[in-house]
């Protein structure tokens, strides 16, 4: 350790004095000077604390430690604490062999380390950079110290090798600052550090822990390509700009509790090991996971605006729980069982207390919303709480086999009464898929409602429509919720009549029909109001035309023998005569509804009748027994369980 001061020169300078005199290095007499640096050889312990430094002065003391077989400077121990460097300080290529301590050291103009190896601790606590501070490939054998150091320039330490600890916690980046590349041995502690420009730690790589916890990026992060080798901790750090982890390697622990990204995080491509969970962390933008993989089950648990996994890789159980976002699963892969589910409340924290989500102060709701499910093996897939409105269904693989949980809902048909080629239009109230409302608005005359698409929905119609509405059908009738089930059935019919390529003309004549009598067995009240009609119509015709004038009487005739015995008669009735006069009478009415209503029933009235009204009757008995069965259908279909 360096030996205190023997008191304040008789200048007033708080440099330590040169042995022997009473000065420091900066204001002994030049042949003092010379004397002393003559007496230095290389690799010579140096002790200029509190001095102020030239660059010639610095030249002049390098020049003196320099190695022959090398050309470059080589000091063993070197304490430059609280020293002032007035302009360049030019130690490229230098060998410190002991320690270095520039703690509180204040360089004014460019501070140039780039290539020098530190074999020591290193120390620049406190130290102030008002320029440049170059540490480009420089390696730090021992435990490197920048905490609370403030970097006014480019802290530049790209390609730098730190093999002991490192400590930046603290420290303030007023300009960009440069790790792209850099190794970190030990660990890597820049708790607490301010990043008030750029921040590149591209391609770094962190064989230690990483502990970013509580530091401030302002501007953009970068660490693309980066390797964190054991945990990284990024706990309440705050990124005002964009932060890229594009294609980082998480090997351990991914620890982004708390975390708040006030514009965009991007994790494209990056892999995560065996991290068990990412966040609970806010996003006011968008966080993309696109590319991704997961090797360990793993719970992510995020709050931002929306979230993009297209072609994102899960192997291994995951529950993905999400509040405001608005997310984007196309082409994902899952191997085991994954669940997305919305959170109602926010998310809590390890300590008890719940996450704060003003970034996302704004925002109409926290309703989670699917947009694409597109290409997904929807097999293992439990979907809980999610708003299904927007969902791009077509493509999904297994939709028949997906869970949902919770309420799920899905997006209808537009309300009202609607006007198209100057008829009234009205829309029975269902659930309908984004892709329908897409392919409805882009037909010629498209009544107002309809929902339009979106860039890369695609083109979907009503072949590629039926197969999805007839899967989910079939997971919501597997969930025993058969009136949901319903509105599936409805609309996988309503495809199968439109489907002009797939269906036949008499196939479609036939689901026409049966659209319009019943709504294809789920609406009874359409059913039972052509009942109704069907029996209004009946009674009118029996009264017009199928009821005689008068019921024929029976008559019985006979022939008595003279002598006694058996008499033998025979009965006959008269044909029954087509109805004159008024026919709109009372009587006749009651007639005809008892004719029509045992019809509906399938029963035959003990009534007489015209040969037009036997055949009326018939044909009622075959009509209306079927709306009436497809009304009880219909109320069976809306009420199973």
């Amino acid at each position: 350790m360096p030996q205190p001061s023997p008191g304040p020169s008789p200048t007033g300078c708080p440099g330590i004095r040169v042995p022997g005199h009473t000065e420091c290095l900066a204001h002994l007499a030049d042949s003092d000077r010379a004397a002393y640096l003559a007496s230095l050889t290389s690799g010579a312990d140096i002790d200029h604390r509190c001095t102020p430094f030239t660059p010639s002065l610095l030249d002049a003391l390098l020049d003196a430690l320099r190695d022959p077989a090398t050309g470059h400077p080589r000091l063993g121990d070197a304490w430059f604490e609280s020293a002032t460097f007035e302009d360049l300080a030019g130690f490229s290529s230098a060998t410190f062999e002991g320690d270095a301590w520039f703690s509180s050291a204040t360089f004014k103009g460019d501070a140039e380390f780039s290539s020098a190896t530190f074999k020591g601790d290193t120390k620049f606590e406190s130290a102030t950079f008002e320029d440049v501070a170059g540490f480009s490939s420089a390696t730090f054998e021992g435990d490197a110290w920048f905490s609370s150091a403030t970097f006014k320039g480019v802290a530049g330490f790209g390609s730098a090798a730190f093999e002991g600890d490192t400590g930046f916690g603290a420290a303030t980046f007023k300009g960009d600052a440069w790790f792209r590349a850099a190794t970190f041995t030990g660990v890597a502690g820049f708790s607490s550090a301010t990043f008030e420009g750029d921040a590149w730690f591209s391609s770094a790589t962190f064989k230690g822990v990483a502990e970013f916890s509580s530091a401030t990026f302002t501007g953009d992060t970068r660490f693309g390509a980066a390797t964190f080798e054991r945990a990284a901790w990024f706990g309440s750090a705050t990124f005002q700009s964009a932060a890229w982890f594009e294609a980082a390697t998480f090997q351990s622990a991914a620890w982004f509790e708390a975390a708040t990204f006030e514009r965009a995080a991007w994790f494209e491509a990056a892999t995560f090991e065996r991290a068990d969970r990412l966040g609970p962390l806010v996003c006011a933008g968008r966080v993309n996971l696109s590319g991704a993989v997961f090797g360990a089950p793993v719970t992510l648990s995020i709050a931002a605006r929306r979230l993009e996994c297209r072609r994102t890789r899960w192997s291994s159980t995951a529950e993905v729980r999400l509040r405001y976002a608005t997310v984007d699963f196309s082409h994902a892969v899952f191997e085991y069982p994954l669940t997305i589910a919305a959170e109602p409340e926010p998310f809590v924290l390890t300590h008890g207390r719940q996450l704060a989500e003003a970034p996302l102060t704004g925002a109409p709701d926290a309703a989670v919303r699917m947009a694409s499910l597109r290409g997904v093996d929807a097999a293992q897939l439990v979907l809980a709480d999610i708003d299904l409105s927007g969902c791009l269904f077509n493509g999904t693989v297994h939709l028949d086999q997906v869970r949902l949980e919770g309420t799920c809902s899905f997006d209808s048909v537009p309300p009202g009464t609607h006007w198209q080629a100057g008829r009234p239009v009205r829309f029975t109230e269902r659930c309908a898929l984004a892709e329908e409302h897409h392919w409805r608005a882009r037909q010629p005359g498209a009544v107002r409602g309809w929902n339009v698409a979106v860039r890369g929905a695609g083109q979907a119609g009503p072949a590629q429509l039926a197969p999805v509405y007839r899967a989910l059908r079939k997971a919501f009738e597997d969930g025993k919720n058969e009136p949901g089930a319903a509105d599936f059935y409805y609309g996988e019919m309503e495809m199968r009549r439109h489907n002009r390529g797939g269906t036949s003309r008499a196939e479609r004549g036939l689901l026409h029909g049966y659209w319009l009598l019943s709504g294809y067995g789920l609406r009874a009240s359409r059913a039972l109001g052509w009942l109704a009609v069907a029996m209004l119509v009946t009674i009118t015709l029996l009264m017009g035309f199928g009821l005689p004038n008068d019921d024929p009487k029976q008559e019985a005739t006979g022939t008595v023998p003279s002598g006694g015995g058996r008499v033998t008669f025979e009965i006959g009735k008269d044909d029954p005569h087509n109805p004159t006069g008024n026919r709109f009478t009372g009587d006749r009415f009651e007639k005809a509804l008892n004719v029509t209503l045992n019809s509906v029933v399938f029963r035959s009235a003990d009534q007489d009748l015209t040969t037009a009204g036997t055949y009326i009757e018939m044909t009622s008995r075959l009509a209306e027994p079927v709306l009436l069965g497809l009304a009880v259908l219909a109320i069976r279909n809306r009420v199973k369980r």
